[in-house]
């Protein structure tokens, strides 16, 4: 590398020290800021712009931010939603993927979700979780 991409990282590296640096929820505030400003352009909207602009800055703010304690709890918040919505996501793909070879029942007693191979008439299903059983046509 050359010497002034050397200096340059050097100088980098002690000015990221002690700073909070990226995480997932500022990746993710980025690209609310990539969307609404796409949206600000396509709609001319100086609202908009300005909007984008404040949620481009917070970005920045969490990034330099020293206050480590404060983004990691507010990540941490962040996550346990975006947790969620990655079970929901890979749920649903795989209910979409076994759609033509199982049907999907929600037990009556404890709402466990029960996955049970179609077209086998009615069957007597057995919850593993609270071994309830009920009939049910697949």
């Amino acid at each position: 590398m050359s010497n002034w991409l050397m200096r340059f990282l050097d100088w980098y590296r002690r000015f990221m020290y002690g700073r909070y640096g990226v995480d997932k929820l500022s990746v993710a505030i980025l690209i609310v800021y990539f969307v609404l400003y796409l949206c600000a352009q396509i709609a001319h909207s100086y609202i908009l712009l300005a909007f984008s602009l404040v949620v481009f800055l917070l970005c920045w703010y969490r990034v330099f931010s020293r206050n480590i304690e404060k983004r990691r709890k507010e990540n941490e918040i962040f996550m346990k939603g975006w947790r969620k919505v990655e079970t929901w996501v890979r749920t649903t793909k795989g209910r979409i993927r076994d759609r033509n070879t199982h049907r999907y029942f929600r037990c009556p007693n404890c709402s466990s979700m029960l996955r049970v191979p179609k077209g086998r008439g009615k069957i007597c299903i057995t919850c593993p979780v609270c071994k309830k059983e009920f009939i049910r046509k697949t």
